[in-house]
């Protein structure tokens, strides 16, 4: 699959969806778009994995929970490994370990290798449990022969990784597999990797197994200036590490991204100039109250102005609309997200960088979608 010059990664993930759909290179959960992709080929892509040294030698195994990783779990499971599994979204903890019944069957433990088993069979592992992961297995997108990743861009893979290295849990030389599809196997820009990006040491297809020998470091623990205070309040975990690591340092200058709020003063003067979503800690959930950050757009400051961009197609994310903003180079003060059948509302520091926004912002598309995006009312009167 050739992809052309100047991508993004929502470009490469967009054209590896379409073509899964399109070529039908999925099973059930359909459409891929927004997913990691339970490509046809999956059993067959995880049966390479029993046969890695690495695998061989592991005693710990964390798999994520992903329905193309369900062989691959009952593989760890088979070989009387431990297994763990991130929590769904890590809103209960980082991980869960899978303990099949005593005198378990390959069926049952076929069972446990799947979403349901992995709910009946799990113990949560706490944070204070000295667990040491000597293999890690996550799910892709797209992914390339050098080791560079890209996940369905809501960065949770990369965060558990992060996490687990803020606990002590593997090692620089600990290594990560992924299995994904031929097609999924494409040319990745290094130029689009960030420093939070988590790479690969191999990729296992249905044809092929990729030794990347990837050179490239992979993270060395949280960046605390990509966690927005949305995330920092869901993720209990996130919380708790943020808390052990503050006497190292990582308050001061962290605390903006980490979840206090700062005065309008400390913003300008506090925030990061990396960090990769302006006043990221402003992004909220309308239609869930607990989770709104700052006041409501209604109660925007004189000076600022609102555009709205609506038009979103079923099952858009936030995620999406923030990495498509950032790229047209129009990311706002404050983003509101009502979901896909309403407008999402950004709010600008004033008039002149709302209409630049909405220039920018011109013939954006999510998915075959164009989007609509115009000043709202009140900053067109002003």
């Amino acid at each position: 699959m050739e992809l052309r010059a100047g991508v993004t990664k929502q470009d490469i993930r967009q054209k590896i969806w379409d073509y899964m759909e399109s070529q039908n290179l999925a099973d059930f959960p359909r459409p891929v778009h927004h997913r990691i992709p339970n490509f046809k080929g999956a059993p067959r892509a995880a049966e390479h994995l029993p046969r890695l040294p690495e695998f061989r030698a592991a005693r710990t195994v964390k798999v994520n929970p992903d329905a193309p990783q369900k062989n691959v779990r009952f593989f760890v499971l088979e070989s009387h490994k431990t297994l763990l599994v991130p929590t769904p979204r890590l809103r209960t903890g980082l991980f869960n370990k899978i303990v099949p019944p005593p005198g378990a069957t390959k069926d049952i433990l076929r069972k446990c290798a799947t979403s349901q088993g992995v709910r009946d069979y799990s113990v949560p592992i706490g944070l204070d449990s000295r667990v040491l992961v000597d293999l890690v297995v996550v799910g892709s997108v797209a992914v390339s022969e050098q080791g560079w990743r890209i996940g369905k861009g809501e960065g949770y893979a990369d965060l558990e990784y992060a996490m687990m290295v803020a606990m002590g849990a593997v090692r620089p030389e600990t290594p990560v597999v992924t299995v994904v599809h031929d097609c999924q196997v494409v040319d990745i820009p290094e130029t689009l990797l960030e420093d939070h990006d988590l790479t690969v040491d191999y990729v296992l297809t249905q044809t092929r197994v990729i030794r990347t020998g990837c050179r490239r470091p992979k993270p060395t623990g949280i960046t605390w200036s990509k966690i927005s205070p949305e995330m920092f309040q869901r993720i209990p975990i996130l919380r708790s590490l943020y808390q052990r690591e503050r006497p190292a340092g990582a308050h001061g200058a962290h605390l903006c991204e980490a979840g206090h709020k700062p005065t309008a003063s400390e913003s300008r003067i506090r925030r990061p100039q990396h960090a990769p979503w302006p006043a990221e800690g402003s992004v909220s959930t309308a239609h869930n109250p607990q989770h709104r950050q700052g006041p409501p757009p209604d109660a925007a400051a004189p000076r600022t102005a609102v555009v709205h961009v609506g038009g979103f197609p079923v099952g858009a994310r936030v995620s999406e609309l923030k990495q498509a903003l950032r790229e047209r180079g129009a990311a706002p003060l404050r983003l509101t997200w009502q979901g896909p059948r309403r407008p999402a509302i950004l709010i600008y520091q004033d008039l002149a960088t709302a209409e630049q926004a909405v220039t920018a912002l011109q013939g954006l598309q999510l998915g075959t979608r164009s989007l609509q995006v115009e000043l709202a009312r009140c900053s067109r009167d002003k």
